[in-house]
């Protein structure tokens, strides 16, 4: 339960995130709805989480898949390039944090 809830935080982040350029800095009110109800959500969840992970585990899962999932909003939903050394960059995130979560012994959960 504690991943699922993760995930949920993730996506909810990534829509939060995502509706704040459609919000035209809060000026437009569904999206700004959006946003906030995104944020809350998201945070709720992430602190649920933090009851059974790691908070390092936690953070890092959600700041990383987080980045990638607004990136790949981005370019799809708002037009914005991602050229190759950002692409690779990603990879080199989402590695980082599968070495964090299956090979170091510092993160146990």
């Amino acid at each position: 339960m504690t991943y699922l809830y993760l995930l949920i935080a993730i996506i909810s982040e990534v829509i939060a995130t995502s509706s704040l350029k459609a919000s035209a800095g809060f000026t437009k009110i569904y999206p700004s709805i959006v946003v906030v109800t995104g944020y809350c959500i998201s945070f709720i969840l992430l602190s649920l989480v933090l009851k059974t992970m790691p908070m390092g585990v936690a953070y890092a899962v959600w700041a990383s898949l987080g980045i990638v999932f607004v990136a790949v909003s981005g370019y799809l939903f708002f037009d914005q390039k991602l050229d190759i050394y950002a692409i690779v960059g990603m990879f080199m995130i989402i590695g980082g944090v599968l070495v964090m979560n299956v090979v170091s012994k510092s993160t146990s959960h």
